[in-house]
């Protein structure tokens, strides 16, 4: 297949346009790259702006940035609104994206009802292949996904592939997976009568995605649905459509019948609609979330009338503790992988991280050498590791809470602060010691690139307080006694536990949480059975 440059194709841009108020867009933005990222090639922020916006001349009339893909078309949405999506690091407008009405939602929903009952109908084999299709065409145009990820949601250009690849390999998973949905022959206490268990796909599966994985938050949840025979109605995030759109082009290229993956943006002020008619449709058979708790439970109230399936991955407040037996090296690698991926904006980033007494100054230390080791910049930077936190609200958030921690006895080793030389959503990473049960940081997502650090002295201590939350999503502990790993494991009160680890997740392996983290599991021989009915057959007169 001839390689072509997949993003400038997929969206050609207004800014370019005669007349049109963001005409300049490119021009400053290019600037801005040459003026903060005095180490990365100017090339390379030309490249990335002209496959994004400067084929609007060629292009403009093929421009899919403002339309809606529904039942295998790029389409105008009926409501002719759009809402402009930003990069985080500059502020810039980068694309308009369709705004959907009512209209929009149903009509999506409505071509999802029909093509699911044709494809539930097809192979598991079937299935797969299309799925293993779509593999292959998004390891082709991975780097422009990578970039594409990087424009719109900002994290560094080195953690955007990283994304590209851990999303591929749920698609490759689930495409082998799909192929393992076994029934059950069951024993039957009458002797004339045999009892057959089979599985069915639910049938419509709306998925609601956050903007911190973009990516993989939705190929988790899409391929684990298609290939179980459901089709989908996906909403992505407002902060970051242009990936979710990428992905589904890159569906329909590769064969995906139409109607079983249809895509619906909107602004936030909308976000609610689109929400509630989901909810209220009995077409829909299934909701999967990825998000905040408060809006999980109102997804619930929501969904009561029409008794939805519901996986929901929702906050978190991930405890990691540090014991004295812990080897110091292993715990601060791995409080910088738990902590500090995506900026710290992750819902299984370690919020409190507990350590004690005997090994404290120690940790501490290493800690806060590799955390100033840091480099803070715009993702496309060379060498930067740390991004923008994805819009104002974030920043006034991570704000907040560490004035709150400085202000009741909490001590900033390394870090702090904004630095507003790279722009207004650059917050440095930072070290907190000094911690104390007053602070709000211990009970709130903190959601940016701040680890507090708490001292204790026995280890009920640490258990109790990694316990005292009514999240259970993740929890990390590092230790070299193995019956201390076997009693701490089993005490903490969360669905994922990293032990001497802060990467702990993956395709063959399945994520979710407990408590008020949510319900349900993605990933591994879990996440599709999300997806599935199970239907009893009893055959008599045997």
């Amino acid at each position: 297949m001839k390689r072509v440059h997949f993003i400038s194709n997929l969206f050609a841009p207004r800014f370019a346009q005669e007349g049109n108020p963001y005409g300049n867009v490119y021009a400053r933005a290019v600037n801005v790259y040459r003026y903060v990222n005095k180490g990365m090639a100017t090339r390379k922020a030309v490249d990335i702006f002209k496959r994004i916006g400067t084929e609007a001349t060629r292009l403009a009339e093929g421009s899919l940035s403002r339309k809606v893909f529904v039942g295998g078309v790029w389409r105008d949405a009926h409501s002719k609104q759009v809402f402009p999506v930003y990069n985080p690091a500059t502020w810039e407008i980068i694309a308009e994206v369709s705004d959907v009405n009512r209209d929009d939602v149903h009509e999506a929903i409505s071509q999802a009802y029909t093509a699911q009952k044709k494809w539930r109908l097809t192979t598991a084999k079937e299935r797969s292949n299309i799925l293993k299709s779509f593999h292959a065409r998004l390891m082709e145009v991975k780097d422009d996904m990578a970039r594409l990820i990087t424009l719109e949601q900002g994290k560094p250009l080195v953690e955007a592939q990283a994304e590209v690849a851990y999303s591929a390999t749920f698609v490759e998973w689930f495409a082998e997976e799909g192929k393992r949905v076994y029934g059950d022959i069951m024993p039957n206490p009458v002797n004339s009568r045999r009892a057959l268990v089979s599985k069915q796909p639910v049938g419509v599966a709306a998925l609601i995605v956050p903007w911190n994985f973009p990516m993989a938050m939705l190929l988790r949840k899409a391929s684990a649905a298609l290939v179980a025979g459901c089709s989908v109605v996906a909403k992505p995030s407002e902060e970051t459509p242009l990936t979710a759109m990428a992905v589904a082009e890159l569906l329909s290229q590769s064969g995906i019948p139409d109607g079983l993956f249809n895509l619906v943006t909107c602004s936030r002020p909308n976000v609610s609609m689109v929400g509630d008619t989901i909810c209220d449709s009995n077409m829909v058979a299934k909701v999967s979330f990825t998000g905040s708790t408060k809006v999980g439970k109102l997804l619930m109230r929501n969904c009561a009338n029409t008794i939805k399936r519901l996986s929901l991955e929702l906050g978190g407040n991930a405890p990691l503790i540090v014991f004295d037996s812990a080897d110091v090296e292993t715990a601060v690698n791995g409080t910088m992988a738990a902590k500090f991926r995506n900026t710290g904006q992750a819902c299984i980033a370690a919020n409190r991280i507990l350590v004690q007494d005997g090994i404290f100054d120690k940790y501490v230390e290493k800690l806060s050498k590799k955390v100033a080791e840091l480099r803070l910049g715009h993702g496309f930077a060379e060498g930067v590791n740390q991004g923008p936190l994805i819009n104002q609200p974030a920043v006034d958030k991570v704000s907040r809470l560490v004035g709150d921690a400085t202000s009741k006895g909490a001590e900033i080793i390394t870090g702090g602060g904004i630095d507003n030389n790279l722009g207004t959503c650059f917050y440095r990473p930072s070290v907190l010691t000094n911690m104390n049960a007053e602070m709000t940081m211990n009970y709130e997502e903190i959601f940016g690139p701040i680890a507090p650090l708490t001292k204790f002295h026995e280890e009920e201590e640490a258990v109790s307080i990694a316990n005292d939350t009514p999240y259970g999503l993740a929890g990390y502990f590092f230790s070299t006694d193995m019956q201390q790993i076997w009693r701490v494991a089993d005490q903490l009160e969360c669905g994922i536990v990293g032990i001497n680890e802060g990467a702990v997740t993956g395709e063959s392996v399945p994520f979710g949480g407990i408590k008020q983290s949510g319900l349900g599991r993605e990933g591994s021989k879990y996440g599709i059975s999300e997806y599935i009915d199970i239907k009893y057959m009893c055959m008599g007169g045997l």
